[in-house]
């Protein structure tokens, strides 16, 4: 019975830990210069075609990121976004959710 009780213990922390886990505005606003070429310098698209990214959905935004790196997001315009994807780590990705989030 305590072995279980920690469990559901340490499991509730690991979830609580990564829903409170956000990215860094500031350091997203800096990552974005590239992606403003496509996705305007303040989110609007500046290509017909190309999404908007301001106000989206933080969650999403690192879902779509991760899918592009790795591969499993095809279609479209997905190899420019794979090899953008590709040169961003995990708190990259998450830095650039929290900006395009963030904007309103």
């Amino acid at each position: 019975m305590k072995a279980a009780m920690i469990g559901i213990v340490l499991g509730g922390v690991m979830l609580a830990t990564n829903a409170f886990a956000a990215g860094d505005v500031e350091a997203g606003k800096t990552k974005a210069a590239v992606c403003a070429a496509c996705h305007g310098a303040n989110g609007m698209a500046t290509i017909p075609g190309y999404p908007n990214l301001r106000g989206q959905n933080e969650q999403y935004l690192v879902s779509a990121l991760k899918a592009y790196k790795s591969g499993k997001r095809t279609g479209g315009l997905a190899a420019v976004m794979q090899a953008q994807a590709g040169m961003l780590n995990d708190q990259d990705i998450e830095n650039l959710a929290a900006y395009y989030a963030s904007l309103k």
